[in-house]
Order: C-alpha cells, then structure tokens, then sequence
C-alpha cells in the first residue's frame, strides 16, 4: 500500500454525562481533572480506545487489552516474538514486517525491546508513527459527584459483611471535551501507513465510543459529536498544526457564561482558512 501523501489535522468533540470518561489511579479513580478544574482524558486512555475500535473494524491490532486479546500472547514481547519467527531478520526488515502486521504500530509506533544471550547486549528498535493524540480537556470546569456504595454479598464464606465493604463511584456530571491530533506523511512514508489506514482510523474517531461502555460508563454516557477533518494539499501542510488547531472556536453562547456544560451551551465555529476547506463529521 502507498503511504499518504498529505498532511491532516483533526479535532473531536465528545460530551460525558453522568460518566467517569479516565479514572486517575492516583486519586482513588476519581475523574482525572486539572490544576483548572477542567477535566481531562490521557492520551493514553484515547489511543487505547481508538485501538479497541480498529480492532472491531477487522484490523489487527499489536497492543491488545486482556479482554480483547485474540491469540494466545500474555505479553507483548510473546506476541511480538511468535510472529518474528527469523531471528535472523535485519532491523528495515522487521520495521517493515511489523509495520506491515500491525495498524497501531504503522499510525503510533512502537518500541520493541529483545534480550540476546547471556553476555550480550540487548536491542531496541524504536518505530515513530505519523499519527500523535493529543490528551482531551473539558471546555469548562467540570463538577464530580461521589456516591458511597456497599456489597450485598459477602465476598468469602463466614465474612461478615460490615462498613469495611463500602466503596466510592465517582462521576462526571455533564462536561464537554475536545481533543486534537494530526498525521505526518513524512513519518507514514517510514512505517507505510495509507490512505486506506486513514479511511479506517477516522472512521474509529466517529465511532469510538461504540462498544465502549462498563460500569463506569453507561451504554450512551459518553458520546462523539463532532469529528473536524483538515486534509492540506501538501506533504508538509500550508498551515502549522498550532494554527489550524486554534481555528476552531468554541465560546460559551450569550446567557451560559461561566455555566456552560453541555454541548446545546456552546457555539462551535470552524474558522476559514485560505485553500484548506475542512469536512466537518457530526452525530
């Protein structure tokens, strides 16, 4: 496959309601929330999700999660090592096989990591990919609302079920984020990722919130409104990044300042800029 030969831009907007969207392992799994007290959502956390939708879409996947793991890998390095079978295989020819293998390393890369024999150096090869995430931030502060809960069944014969059995749930009430990223054709030429790729990776922006839901997230608590597309007319894009991020203008409409949660509280304008006419993907 041929790799793009453009440069591309793309900003989501998504909401959540009644929802805790990345739990902060750090902070008892409350809603991850800035210094600001606008919520936020990892990159991480996203790229994980987006991963999950490729691999619904038929695409094969290297960074698996436990419950969507489709082979018998229990690790990276055994997945990795069950489809290098020659270990004699150079470095551009296991970037190329690898690339060729897996959609998440040709758009996000990769670092692989080998240990050689006893007394030997080990080797890591390190793959960039052309796709970057940014983290997602909500547009305002967000509040956070902790419920107590408590077992109705013991965990163990003979327990006693007692206040030690409560726990917290943590939500966001309603907030809505935005995040950005982009894709670089210098970078996709070296790992081969193609138009076809980008056809499927976008169609994962407007779904990802598909087969999503748990506990945490009820079926329809978090939802993609809006996915803005900008595709430059060149390798090395007419405008940068930063400036085609920044036209898109979300201001809390007249009467909602300050008290602005939902998507209806917001105005979202798209500016023009000159011979980059972006496509604007809305739910």
């Amino acid at each position: 496959m041929v790799s793009i030969g453009n440069k591309v831009d793309f900003a989501v907007v998504f909401t959540v309601t009644n929802a805790n969207p990345n739990g902060d392992p750090l902070n008892g799994n409350r809603p991850r929330v800035g210094f600001d007290g606008r919520g936020e959502v990892s990159d991480v956390c996203i790229k994980r999700k987006i991963r999950n939708r490729l691999q619904d879409l038929g695409l094969d996947v290297f960074v698996q999660s436990d419950d969507r793991r489709i082979d018998d890998a229990k690790s990276l390095k055994e997945r990795a090592d069950s489809f290098i079978t020659s270990a004699g295989k150079d470095e551009e020819e296991f970037v190329r096989s690898v690339c060729e293998k897996w959609i998440d390393v040709r758009a996000f890369g990769q670092l692989f990591a080998f240990k050689k024999k006893t007394g030997d150096a080990g080797v890591s090869i390190g793959i960039r990919g052309p796709v970057s995430v940014h983290p997602a931030f909500s547009l305002s502060p967000i509040n956070i609302t902790s419920t107590q809960i408590t077992k109705s069944v013991n965990s163990e014969t003979g327990d006693k079920r007692g206040s030690d059995t409560m726990g917290m749930k943590h939500r966001v009430d309603c907030g809505t984020y935005v995040f950005y990223g982009s894709i670089n054709p210098q970078l996709a030429r070296k790992t081969g990722f193609s138009d076809q790729d980008v056809v499927k990776f976008r169609e994962a922006l407007t779904t990802l919130f598909e087969n999503d839901s748990s506990s945490a997230r009820p079926e329809g608590s978090m939802d993609i409104h809006r996915v803005i597309w900008w595709k430059h007319n060149s390798s090395n894009g007419q405008y940068s990044s930063g400036k085609v991020h920044n036209s898109l203008k979300i201001a809390e409409k007249k009467g909602k300042e300050n008290n602005a949660y939902g998507i209806l509280d917001y105005d979202i304008v798209v500016e023009k800029l000159e011979g980059l006419e972006p496509e604007v993907y809305e739910n």
